[in-house]
């Protein structure tokens, strides 16, 4: 089958330099950009129940820009003041710089790893005396809770945001010879907007094992899996695909 129409369900990239626009003029297809996801705060009363106190906290872990965006929101919602002693521990550069939006960096303790949790926690050590506080989704990797347990560190997790399924509904799936997803929250959204989805001659690829193996769960064919050696990104190995497709 000659693949046409692309649905990428992730946001449209912000630069014109991206490799899926290059794809699109090579081979002469047309990409769509669609989240199949999103993301939205737990409310007020919701997070009460969980009984952390953030006040109580002297440091806080962040591991994305939606985190510290949903952590100053709670914030604001539940009337607790932005301590200036506060310490501020991200993953990477772009992150910290990311808390300019809501305190003056430069006033700040503000610390940052090389976008890999191992080299953060490092620093993190130096600093054994803080109580941490770690905002993250309903659905999040266990590495982060789990490394600071073992390295001793007194920490609280605070569920402030969770990821549910975009609405899609003016969407024809059926105009489309391949979809691209890049979690399982994204699979598991396909088939709660489209619940008689039928896959046929329709493409599936997956970015991640956890996200081939929903896409794999819910009786659906693999068709693209990324990374793999000789294609490491999702658009290396849908091109791929379409040059073996497209003869």
């Amino acid at each position: 089958m000659k693949i046409k129409n692309v649905l990428v369900s992730q946001p449209k990239p912000e630069t014109e330099k991206s490799p899926y626009f290059d794809l699109a003029k090579k081979y002469n297809l047309r990409i769509d950009f669609r989240p199949f996801v999103q993301v939205e705060g737990v409310p007020v009363k919701e997070f009460r129940q969980s009984k952390v106190d953030i006040a109580e906290h002297t440091a806080i872990i962040f591991n994305s820009r939606t985190a510290i965006d949903h952590f100053f929101r709670t914030c604001e919602e539940i009337k607790v003041p932005v301590n200036d002693m506060w310490k501020y521990f991200c993953f990477s550069e772009a992150i910290a710089h990311y808390l300019q939006k809501y305190v003056v960096y430069r006033k700040r303790k503000i610390f940052y790893g090389n976008s890999t949790f191992d080299d953060l926690l490092t620093t993190i050590q130096k600093f054994p005396d803080e109580k941490y506080l770690v905002p993250l989704s309903d659905v999040h990797k266990q590495e982060i809770p789990s490394k600071l347990t073992k390295a001793n560190i007194n920490f609280t997790k605070a569920i402030l945001y969770r990821t549910v399924s975009a609405k899609l509904s003016d969407i024809n799936i059926k105009n489309y010879d391949v979809l691209v997803f890049f979690s399982p929250a994204g699979v598991a959204s396909l088939k709660q907007n489209f619940p008689d989805f039928v896959q046929e001659e329709t493409c599936i690829g997956a970015f991640g094992p956890t996200t081939a193996k929903a896409v794999e769960n819910l009786g659906l064919r693999l068709d693209i899996n990324a990374p793999i050696p000789e294609a490491p990104s999702m658009p290396a190995a849908l091109e791929l695909f379409i040059r073996a497709n497209n003869k």
